[in-house]
């Protein structure tokens, strides 16, 4: 008999993607090229796959699992052949619509660019058999083999007697491998029933070294002290309640025990030289020098920490008494700490005690993480049920009481309490909270974990499974995981018109307010990033199965950071495994192992180790064996010394056009590795993401991608007729040029483009005409943009070059505005606030190198606008009206030589920042008395460079 969380993880696997629309959605689209009644086919196997789902969710209580699971195990391997085949059919469709097109256009029967991508969308007509071949036949098959397995699973189900299978809300969660969550060193906003602990851990943490039992070697300066307890227990959350309280100590000036207050997440696998470039980091807040010796980077950390009182957290720190080599490891994080002002602590987070001693805490600092009371318990779920809503006294009470009997079934988990009382909060009404209340899933934690995810939308849990691929506390970002489900083609739109993307972000931002993604902080140059709970990791590996996989081939075989040789992974990967990632790059383990793996639909190879080389002959192996690649990425890392550095240039081999089913192709070099793009990439017709990391001066060679939606690369894009692409959503820079091709106008349809935009070469625009056709206006999803007009070339006169820019109107939503180097007459319009519509809502903006002499234009347009930055102008004076502009906060004037003098400034402003000017200016600014002094006094903060 299978155990219960066994039978719980099969029934998991089987409804994390046998769903109804799932098999729906792949009929409808079949049914378009086989010319065949798909809402019949549907009436018929519909109801039948929504008992399968209703029958895996009662899974335990099944006689004859085995049987049923291989149904599943069928099913799903034909879901994906017939997956598979329709996107070879849709290939050929789109490349023979492609050939079609460009003939015509080519003979002159096709005027504009845009009709020409127009024609080529739409994929709708029936199959004929000279168009695909064989791929019609295989199809039909891989539908009826599909069909076959539904119908055999329902006739297998119809047997059974359902009446007395209960539900599979009577499955019973196993907690022994519970984990703990991953945090920063910032508390929630709300913490619960931890304040006594706190403020017990805080008066140990102040007891003089003579008050306490010290470690065993009385001459360190410092001692340890431990909490530990069960994943999601939280104990992260009363370490950052203490480490707050101690921050805020030091801040408010209160004479602060400590002189710094440190946090590092350890984790499960760790390197020591990790570990000391955090603390450093952490000491400092500055990125920690890239250092190859681990004992240069133990002397680095021990110079910040010298002569300091310090309060260092180690959380989530993973260790076994039984682990020889990681105890090694982790006292050696401990060897800085010597350089320490005595009175200095350690605090210790672990799932085990064992951890703690290794680390020196004895065993009256070992502190068991505590359970809240029932009453302390019941307030925070219904903080997470009902913080914010807005509901009459009677309404709370009632859901109050409710809530009182859903809190006993929870066994006092917090992690069990954020889960279901985000699910709560979303539906504050007494039914639906009763039904909670009378289910029996949520009696343990996993239990609620899966209770919660089986009301999510069906496509949100194959997103939130797909997670699983990735390590344990691997952050995670908005962007990048959205392209990702994109690629995979794990979300389908049920709107005309509405963009995948967006469908997407929706689904990411359900799993972040029902906790299956959780903040984890935020990144130099990348934003916030998410992680997910171990327990939920647990949760999402469950549900994903065989189908995602992870080789974490990371440690090395010496302790020493970025020194030493690299273990040889020696596991064994499932063969039928869709989804692979790999730590970091292995040619030997690509070339044993992952070639063979011929049903492979994502390859992620996270890292490159500084002085390995990316072999030509592995990529084209992988573009050649790998045919069903819907991902491929290759140091999809953007940390620093991760990116492919070797071998300086490298050429992308002709097979990459085999890779027909591709959609995400990341193949992130550093700055010094150029990439010579081979004529096939234009056969990729799928393709939507292309990442190049910090290449530079990158060619494509043709535009016939039409489904591409992102370029990635540092600068100098070059791309002939980019025009064509009108699903393009991010190129950050475009170059005009003279060329056919490159002209201005090729931005027209582009009006998907978000985020950033560098326009360069405004000088080969030549009438306002020309420059209109840009139609910026249009383009309603930028945020940055950035006009240069000097790119080298031969300037137009000032007054066409004035008109040009005029005819550069941004769009209304831009939050940031560069100009570079304008030498036309006048100010445009839209920047002085004579013109309706122009980006009337701009926060930033920067002018530099204008040749204009006189007064700076005035800035009417822009009364939001918050920073201004002047560089290399040669104004004689700032804007006449700065003082209108109330919103402003920073003033950066650099290398403006000609300005002597400041008008009056607004009060709003509390930065001022004056950078290599006229010496005489700044160092009126700097006297006291002098009235440009005056002009300045009242603001906060003022910075001078020379």
């Amino acid at each position: 008999m299978l155990e219960p969380m066994t039978a719980l993880g099969i029934a998991m696997k089987a409804v994390g993607w046998i769903a109804s629309p799932i098999i729906c959605d792949l009929f409808k689209k079949c049914s378009t090229y086989l010319s065949f009644d798909a809402s019949e086919k549907l009436q018929q196997l519909g109801p039948k796959v929504l008992l399968l789902e209703r029958v895996m969710e009662a899974f335990e209580q099944i006689p004859d699992k085995p049987r049923l699971e291989r149904l599943f195990q069928d099913l799903k391997s034909a879901f994906y052949e017939a997956e598979d085949i329709l996107d070879d059919v849709e290939y050929h469709c789109l490349e023979k619509k492609i050939q079609d097109c460009t003939l015509k256009s080519d003979s002159g029967a096709l005027r504009h660019k845009r009709c020409w991508v127009k024609k080529l969308l739409p994929m709708g007509s029936p199959l004929k058999n000279k168009e695909t071949g064989m791929q019609k036949k295989q199809l039909k098959d891989s539908l009826e083999r599909i069909e076959k397995i539904i119908n055999n699973a329902y006739k297998f189900v119809e047997n059974l007697n359902l009446s007395t299978i209960s539900n599979f809300n009577e499955a019973q969660a196993d907690l022994a491998n519970s984990r703990g969550v991953v945090t920063t060193s910032s508390p929630p906003t709300v913490v619960i029933g931890r304040d006594k602990d706190c403020d017990k851990i805080i008066e140990m943490l102040h007891e003089k070294e003579g008050e306490v039992q010290t470690n065993t070697n009385s001459r360190l300066c410092y001692s340890t002290i431990g909490i530990h307890g069960i994943g999601g227990s939280g104990k992260s959350t009363l370490a950052q309640l203490v480490c707050a309280r101690e921050k805020k100590d030091m801040q408010e000036k209160r004479g602060g025990h400590f002189d710094l207050v440190m946090w590092v997440h350890v984790s499960q696998s760790f390197s020591v030289g990790d570990i000391f470039k955090e603390i450093f980091e952490a000491a400092t807040g500055n990125q920690c020098p890239q250092l190859n010796n681990l004992n240069t980077l133990q002397v680095k950390v021990e110079e910040e920490l010298h002569g300091k009182r310090f309060l260092l957290v180690l959380d989530d720190v993973w260790c076994s008494i039984k682990e020889e080599r990681k105890r090694l490891e982790l006292r050696q994080i401990l060897f800085p700490m010597k350089a320490g002002e005595e009175g200095s602590k350690i605090l210790v987070t672990s799932r085990t005690k064992d951890a703690l001693l290794v680390l020196g805490a004895t065993e009256p600092r070992c502190i068991p993480i505590c359970d809240l009371d029932d009453n302390l318990f019941l307030n925070l779920l219904m903080n997470y049920a009902l913080e914010g809503a807005i509901i009459d006294d009677h309404v709370r009470r009632r859901l109050e009481a409710v809530g009182a009997d859903i809190a006993k079934k929870l066994k006092r988990s917090p992690l069990a309490a954020r889960i279901v009382g985000g699910r709560l909060r979303r539906r504050p009404n007494a039914e639906f909270w009763t039904t909670v209340k009378n289910g029996k899933l949520v009696n343990e934690t996993m239990g609620a974990l899966w209770w919660s995810y089986l009301h999510l939308d069906q496509q949100a849990r194959r997103c939130f499974s797909y997670c699983s691929i990735f390590p344990r506390r691997h952050p995670m970002y908005r962007t990048e995981l959205v392209n990702l489900w994109v690629a995979e083609g794990f979300v389908r739109s049920t709107n005309e018109g509405e963009d995948i993307e967006d469908v997407c972000r929706e689904y990411f931002d359900e799993l972040v307010s029902t906790s299956f993604l959780q903040p984890g902080g935020g990144d130099l140059g990348r934003g916030d990033y998410y992680l997910v709970h171990d327990l939920l990791h647990d949760l999402a590996e469950m549900v994903a199965g065989s189908d995602c996989f992870r080789i974490e081939n990371g440690c090395r075989e010496s302790g020493f950071f970025r020194e030493g040789k690299r273990k040889s992974w020696t596991g064994d990967v499932p063969r039928d495994v869709r989804h692979l990632f790999v730590q970091n790059y292995d040619g030997e383990l690509i070339t044993d192992k992952i070639l063979e793996l011929e049903n492979l639909r994502t390859l992620i190879i996270y890292a490159i180790d500084h002085g390995t080389s990316v072999e030509e002959k592995i990529i084209e192996c992988i573009f050649k064996r790998l045919p069903r690649l819907r991902v491929l990425a290759i140091a999809l890392s953007k940390k620093f010394g991760s990116l492919i550095a070797e071998p300086a240039i490298f050429s992308a081999p002709e097979s990459i056009s085999q890779l027909k089913h591709l959609r995400y192709l990341a193949f992130r070099t550093g700055i010094l590795c150029r990439i010579i793009l081979p004529s096939t990439l234009s056969k990729l017709y799928h393709i939507q993401l292309l990442d190049f990391g910090q290449c530079q001066k990158l060619e494509f060679p043709s535009a016939d991608l039409i489904n591409l939606r992102h370029i990635f690369c540092l600068a100098g894009v070059k791309f002939c007729n980019v025009g064509r692409l009108i699903s393009l959503q991010t190129l950050r820079d475009f170059i005009v040029t003279k060329e056919q091709g490159y002209e201005i106008k090729q931005l027209r349809d582009l009006n998907k483009l978000r985020g950033k935009l560098w326009i360069h070469g405004l000088g080969n625009v030549k009438s306002k005409d020309e420059a209109l056709e840009a139609n910026l206006a249009a383009k309603e999803w930028l945020t940055e943009l950035t006009l240069c007009f000097d790119d080298g070339y031969a300037p137009c006169s000032p007054e066409v070059e004035a008109e040009i820019l005029e005819a550069l109107c941004p769009p209304m939503g831009l939050e940031r505005l560069e100009i570079w180097y304008y030498n036309g007459l006048g100010c445009p319009n839209w920047i002085a606030g004579k013109h309706n519509g122009g980006p009337e809502n701009l926060q930033e903006v920067e002018f530099s190198g204008w040749s204009q002499l006189g007064p700076a234009p005035e800035l009417g347009a822009f009364p939001h606008l918050r920073l201004l930055t002047i560089w290399e102008c040669e104004w004689s004076t700032l804007p006449d009206n700065i003082e209108q502009l109330t919103s402003l906060k920073r003033l950066v004037i650099c290398q403006c030589l000609n300005i002597r003098c400041l008008p009056t400034l607004p009060q709003s402003i509390n930065e001022f920042k004056l950078i290599d000017c006229n010496k005489e200016f700044m160092e009126s600014c700097r006297t006291k008395g002098d009235p440009n002094w005056q002009k300045i006094e009242h603001i906060p903060l003022k910075k001078w460079h020379v």
